[in-house]
């Protein structure tokens, strides 16, 4: 199985690995090492690698924010007065909690925001005290998610 790596040193065990780990992060080295058909210490050693190539950049808690109260997932198209504004929008973007995700886009929207709030008075709050008054942003499309069909891992199975 070959795959484009940038001259990073990882094979198909590594990817094992990795889809074992993708599953449950969790899970004792010792267990993906029975799934993989390696030692433990083997595990051990490769995560460390993948590690310091900076393939693997630490773990992460998976909540149920819907259980804490968070009830309300949007998407936010932000149309930048000028592209050239991007970085100072960016930084006071990232100050404002409820945004979980930030990609900069091709097409009909110059930012792409995901943001994550309490119900649809916090949303309006969130959007009009804080979003909309960043100097540089022209104007907002906001989507709605009624359902997250699918959230998952890349695989690199077969």
């Amino acid at each position: 199985m070959s795959r484009s790596t940038e001259n990073l040193e990882i094979d198909n065990t590594d990817y094992r690995i990795l889809d074992e780990l993708n599953q449950n992060a969790q899970r004792p080295y010792t267990e993906v090492a029975k799934k993989v058909f390696v030692s433990g210490g083997t595990v051990h050693v490769r995560m460390r690698k993948l590690q310091e190539q900076g393939i693997v950049k630490g773990s992460t808690l998976v909540l149920d924010y819907e259980k804490l109260g968070y009830d309300i997932i949007s998407f936010l198209g932000i149309y930048l007065e000028k592209s050239s504004l991007y970085m100072e929008v960016l930084d006071q973007l990232k100050k404002i909690p409820e945004v979980v995700e930030m990609h900069y886009t091709t097409g009909k929207y110059n930012i792409f925001v995901k943001l994550l709030c309490k119900d649809t008075r916090h949303l309006k709050n969130v959007l009009h005290d804080k979003i909309q008054r960043i100097d540089g942003i022209e104007r907002t499309e906001t989507f709605m998610s009624l359902e997250e069909s699918v959230n998952r891992h890349l695989s690199f199975g077969d």
